[in-house]
């Protein structure tokens, strides 16, 4: 699959990318997806719940009524969960809930998402470029000037960048990552994705 080159202008810098079949042409496996995306979503989980239990609520721990005889139900404590302000019955408590997956199930993850974006045409190669200084207004132009101001962007770079990253940051649908950092999850999440040109050999290594 070949790509054109674009420069932060927006017009075709003449040059053209080929994109590995190994990795934007393969036939998508759902299956592996649903499971990457599901260990991302879990690991950002902070698992810090806690509802109180019996031992940790206030209140007094005399028996209500002695247990026989009134006709009523046995009540041990005031702080039993069946009471207004009692405690909360098989209530959350912390956990963790990451876990892992075997390394090539990743991989393939990766590139099923890349490759339902090569077969969407959502994929861009743009020109490698720097900025000197953080500057979202020149981050917007870029983004302008390639008509992706009302996409969801996720721009892959060869390394992480401050100076790009940083210009970025403050726009809601814009996205920046390293391509050493690439996840199903973002590239599914992405209406677009760029590709600056240094950043396909550092994937290709990485998914390869």
């Amino acid at each position: 699959m070949e790509l054109a080159v674009y420069n932060i202008k927006g017009s075709e810098s003449g040059k053209k990318i080929k994109l590995n079949d190994a990795i934007y042409g393969i036939e998508p496996n759902d299956h592996a997806i649903y499971l990457d995306v599901k260990q991302y979503l879990a690991n950002q989980r902070q698992g810090t719940h806690k509802a109180k239990e019996k031992s940790e609520v206030s209140g007094s721990t005399k028996k209500l009524h002695r247990q026989k005889g009134t006709g009523g139900s046995r009540k041990g404590s005031i702080k039993s969960g069946t009471f207004v302000g009692g405690a909360r019955i098989h209530g959350p408590r912390p956990r963790d809930y990451s876990f892992k997956l075997n390394k090539k199930l990743k991989q393939l993850a990766r590139k099923s998402a890349l490759a339902y974006k090569a077969k969407e045409n959502s994929i861009i190669a743009l020109e490698s470029f720097n900025m000197e200084t953080p500057k979202t207004k020149q981050y917007t132009e870029i983004l302008n000037n390639l008509k992706l101001n009302n996409d969801k962007v996720l721009m892959v770079i060869a390394d992480y960048n401050e100076q790009i990253y940083k210009s970025s940051r403050n726009l809601p649908k814009a996205k920046v990552m390293a391509a050493k950092d690439l996840n199903t999850y973002e590239i599914l999440n992405a209406s677009k994705v760029v590709l600056l040109e240094n950043s396909v050999p550092v994937i290709e290594e990485i998914l390869n």
